[in-house]
C-alpha cells in the first residue's frame, strides 16, 4: 500500500511537471530578433553598424498588397501599408535586430518614454562601462546620467548608462563583469561572455 501511494505521488508529480512544460511555447530556444521600425533605413543601418558594431546580414523588400488584406492579416497594419525594406543585423552574441522601413496611411511618429505603456529600450552588454560611456561621448551620442553603478539589492554589481539613436530610440549599455548579487542564490545567469557555439 505504501509503495502504491508513493508511486501515485510520483506519477502525479511527473504529470504535473509535464503539464507545466506543455504550457510553454514548444521548442523555444531564445530571442531571435527585435524588430524596429525606423524613419530612415540608411541612418539606422549606419548607426547599428558604425556606432554599435552590428553586422548587416541581408536586406529584402518591398512588400505590399494594393487590393487585398494580406498586410493586415499578416502584420496587423493598415491594408495599404508598404514595407519598403527589411534589414537584418547581427549584434555580437545577443539577439539580432530587424529594421523595418514602412509607409502607411495611418503611420504615427510617437516615441514612448520608458514610463509609457509600450515604452521600451534595447540594452547592449559591454565589457567596460566607462570605456563605452567615453566612446558614446566621443561619437556625439546623446546619453543620460551615468555610468550609474548599482550597489544594493539583487541587481548590485551592474552599471548602466542610457543613450539614444539619432531618431530617438532609447538604448542602454550595461555591464556586470563579476555578476549580480542575485546570482549567489541561484537562478538563470542573465549574460555569459561565451558564444552559444563555444
Amino acid at each position: 500500500m505504501k509503495h502504491s501511494v508513493l508511486a501515485a505521488a510520483a506519477i502525479a508529480l511527473a504529470v504535473s511537471a509535464f503539464s507545466a512544460q506543455a504550457e510553454t511555447l514548444p521548442g523555444v530556444r531564445g530571442v531571435n530578433h527585435i524588430g524596429l521600425t525606423v524613419p530612415d533605413m540608411a541612418q539606422a543601418e549606419s548607426f547599428f553598424s558604425d556606432v554599435l558594431g552590428c553586422e548587416k546580414a541581408t536586406s529584402f523588400g518591398p512588400f505590399r498588397d494594393d487590393t487585398g488584406t494580406f498586410m493586415q492579416d499578416l502584420l496587423d497594419v493598415d491594408p495599404r501599408a508598404v514595407v519598403n525594406q527589411i534589414t537584418l543585423m547581427r549584434c555580437g552574441f545577443g539577439s539580432n535586430i530587424e529594421l523595418f522601413s514602412y509607409d502607411a496611411p495611418d503611420q504615427k511618429n510617437v516615441r514612448p518614454r520608458n514610463s509609457d505603456v509600450g515604452g521600451h529600450h534595447i540594452a547592449f552588454y559591454v565589457d567596460d562601462i566607462n570605456a563605452a560611456a567615453a566612446y558614446l561621448e566621443e561619437k556625439g551620442i546623446r546619453t543620460l546620467m551615468g555610468p550609474f553603478p548599482v550597489n544594493e539589492g539583487p541587481a548590485a554589481g551592474q552599471s548602466i548608462i542610457y543613450f539614444f539613436a539619432p531618431w530617438g530610440l532609447q538604448m542602454e549599455a550595461i555591464s556586470f563583469p563579476d555578476g549580480m548579487a542575485y546570482e549567489k542564490d541561484g537562478g538563470p545567469v542573465l549574460w555569459s561572455n561565451t558564444s552559444p557555439a563555444e
